[in-house]
């Protein structure tokens, strides 16, 4: 089983950055994806940012140009860059994780984070 921690959350201006993290333990090796998500109230979960074990990412529309993700595999963490954030960000943001248990795909989320923008 892997357990995955975020940290980096908090109350943010709007038009301001913040950076999260995501670090990642137990059976690592075999993790292949790992990325972010958020999910604001009254709202389904939204994919942001993920980032692959071939250094490949890929963004959700909403987030492009402005979050920027990075990771190492060597490491087990993840981070997203947020810039010129705006109330429309507030959420709880999450990270996952995807790898092979038992040769099947497998997804593991931490607890979360909270992101709030507001002057």
């Amino acid at each position: 089983q892997v357990q995955l921690v975020e940290s980096g959350g908090g109350l943010v201006e709007p038009g301001g950055s913040l950076k999260l993290s995501c670090a990642a333990s137990g059976s690592t090796s075999s993790l292949y994806a790992m990325g972010w998500y958020r999910q604001a109230p009254g709202k389904k979960r939204e994919f942001l940012a993920t980032f692959t074990n071939r250094d490949t990412t890929d963004y959700g529309d909403s987030v492009k140009g402005r979050f920027t993700i990075s990771g190492d595999f060597a490491k087990n963490t993840v981070h997203l860059q947020m810039n010129n954030l705006s109330p429309e960000d507030t959420a709880v943001y999450y990270c996952a994780a995807e790898g092979l248990f038992n040769s099947n795909p497998k997804e593991y989320w931490g607890q979360g984070t909270q992101v709030t923008v507001s002057s």
